[in-house]
C-alpha cells in the first residue's frame, strides 16, 4: 500500500486557468487545444477530448485541474505538455475543477 501512496505522490497535480482554446482539427478523435496558466510554472499546452459537453467560449477563464509533471506527448501535430483530468460519464468526459476560485499553480494532495 505504501509504494501506491508514494506513486500517487509523484504525480505533480495542479490547478489552472485556460486561457485559450482551440479546435483540434487534426486530432482522431474531437478535441480541443487548451492553453492554461499554472501560476509560477507559466503556461502548458494539453489536448483534451471535452467538445461534447464543452463549448470554446465557456471554457475561457475556467479553472481545471492537471497533472504537470508527465512526459510531453505528441499527439498530430501538437505537443501535449501536460494531462488534464476529467471524469468519463456516458462516454462524455466532465472535467474536474475546484468549486471555488484558487491561486493558479496551487497543488492538489
Amino acid at each position: 500500500m505504501k509504494s501506491l501512496y508514494n506513486s500517487f505522490k509523484n504525480l505533480d497535480i495542479r490547478v489552472g486557468t485556460i486561457l485559450s482554446v482551440e479546435d483540434f482539427k487534426e486530432a482522431i478523435n474531437p478535441s480541443y487545444k487548451l492553453k492554461i496558466d499554472f501560476g509560477t510554472l507559466g503556461a502548458l499546452k494539453s489536448s483534451a477530448q471535452i467538445t461534447e459537453l464543452y463549448k470554446i467560449d465557456n471554457l475561457i477563464g475556467t479553472q481545471v485541474i492537471a497533472i504537470v509533471n508527465f512526459p510531453k506527448k505528441q499527439i498530430a501535430n501538437f505537443m501535449s505538455e501536460c494531462l488534464v483530468l476529467g471524469i468519463v460519464k456516458n462516454e462524455k468526459v466532465v472535467l474536474l475543477r475546484p468549486d471555488s476560485k484558487v491561486d493558479n499553480g496551487l497543488k492538489v494532495l
